[in-house]
């Protein structure tokens, strides 16, 4: 049997991809374009969409264990629901979801209200699921380099009530440990819930203090104007994802989102170690920037 990776071309598919090298499992890639895809040794390029319903069904012959993240999409809700059917139909036995933290929270975010409606049908159907919440991803950072290395701000109105921000490797690797533990299983195994966090709660006083120290230079803060965001964020994406970000940041500037010592001594135990910090991301991303 073998382990399906949705979402396998982006940011966290392949970084689940790269977590599973090595495993001897049996790991296929859905990809709109295998005929293009270019996946390490041991991935099978699998033809797919999940808004194509016959291809998902073709795509799950076979399959045990389906690592299913749904795309920022208007329709994401369906994608996801009809997905999980027809792991359901198929006898896939277990499932890694990517859901988000503080789902239940953030009711006026409508991607953060989508994957809690798909955690609620995991929980009343009692799918065998290991549910991941990350929290705000860490790397997203990277696209603030020009405005940290040519303005000397960070542009990004996280606010001030902080965010245990995750790198996404520490995504990867939790998804593929769960991938494989759920895979190596002789039968389903119960639901799981972890949130994916960082271990620090990042906001506006200590971002800026965290890059002035990697960047050697004073760093501010660009401030917490919204209307400015959804802006730039429409040059380069739709004006409804736009706005859904703008929703989310509102809800991180009024609220936060904070992981808990729980939370976060759970992420350790499954990871084995310590989640990394943003202070390392940071100090990494300027040595590489410095180096060209």
């Amino acid at each position: 049997m073998a382990i399906l990776v949705t979402g396998s071309t982006g940011v966290i598919g392949a970084q689940v991809l790269a977590h599973l090298a090595g495993s001897g499992a049996d790991v296929r890639a859905l990809t709109r374009s295998p005929e293009k895809a270019r996946f390490a040794d041991g991935v099978t390029a699998v033809k797919g969409d999940l808004s194509d319903l016959d291809s998902i069904r073709n795509a799950m012959s076979g399959v045990s264990t389906l690592f299913l993240l749904a795309p920022n999409a208007a329709d994401e809700l369906t994608l996801a629901l009809q997905a999980l059917s027809v792991a359901r139909e198929t006898g896939v036995k277990g499932v890694v979801y990517l859901s988000v933290f503080k789902g239940a929270e953030y009711v006026d975010v409508p991607h953060f209200t989508g994957k809690y409606s798909v955690e609620r049908m995991i929980e009343h159907c009692d799918l065998p699921v290991t549910v991941l919440r990350p929290a705000y991803f860490i790397q997203n950072d990277v696209r603030l380099k020009d405005a940290l290395l040519t303005y000397g701000a960070y542009g990004m109105p996280i606010g001030g009530k902080g965010i245990s921000m995750v790198d996404v490797r520490d995504i990867g690797e939790a998804a593929a440990r769960e991938l494989l533990r759920r895979e190596h299983a002789p039968q389903p195994l119960p639901r799981e819930t972890y949130e994916l966090v960082g271990p620090d709660a990042i906001d506006a006083q200590s971002v800026t203090a965290i890059w002035s120290d990697a960047l050697g230079r004073p760093i501010g803060y660009g401030g917490d104007d919204l209307d400015t965001l959804e802006q730039r964020l429409k040059a380069a994406a739709p004006g409804w994802l736009a706005y859904d970000m703008r929703l989310m940041m509102a809800r991180y500037q009024q609220d936060g989102a904070v992981a808990t010592p729980d939370q976060l001594a759970r992420l350790t135990a499954l990871l084995g170690r310590a989640p990394r910090s943003y202070r390392d991301f940071a100090a990494e991303m300027a040595a590489q920037w410095k180096n060209g």
